[in-house]
């Protein structure tokens, strides 16, 4: 059943960024699905630390003002190992969208890290790394 739950709030997870077909997107449930003292990080060219609400912000203003439609990612292929009440996650993903009018294909690698609370399974940290 773990597995089950790991797969489905890691898709949640991505489909928080979805605005296709003029929806909003709905990067706030990032909140539900990560510890509120998460750590999420971006790595490549501009390394950046992220408290969860300094991840949400500026995302949910980019995918609100316009300035990215038709945004979304998908994981492709992941290894999931779960060893009692802890998981890890390592992932490759695609993403497209229109920014600022130019259409964009991309994708990377995530590694997430997963905590089972009494809640259920929540996101303890997100790491990725985008390809060029």
């Amino acid at each position: 059943m773990s597995k089950i739950e790991i797969d489905a709030l890691t898709a949640e997870f991505f489909g928080a960024f979805d605005n296709r077909g003029g929806k909003a997107a709905d990067v706030a449930r990032i909140r539900r699905l990560v510890l509120p003292s998460g750590v999420i990080v971006k790595t490549g060219p501009e390394f950046t630390v992220y408290t969860v609400d300094g991840f949400i912000e500026p995302r949910q203003r980019l995918l609100a003002d316009g300035r990215l439609v038709e945004f979304s990612e998908w994981e492709v292929s992941e290894r999931t190992q779960i060893a009692g009440d802890i998981a890890s996650r390592f992932g490759e993903y695609r993403k497209s969208g229109i920014l600022d009018g130019e259409p964009f294909e991309g994708g990377g690698t995530k590694t997430i890290q997963f905590v089972r609370t009494s809640d259920g399974w929540r996101i303890s940290a997100v790491a990725w790394y985008d390809e060029h």
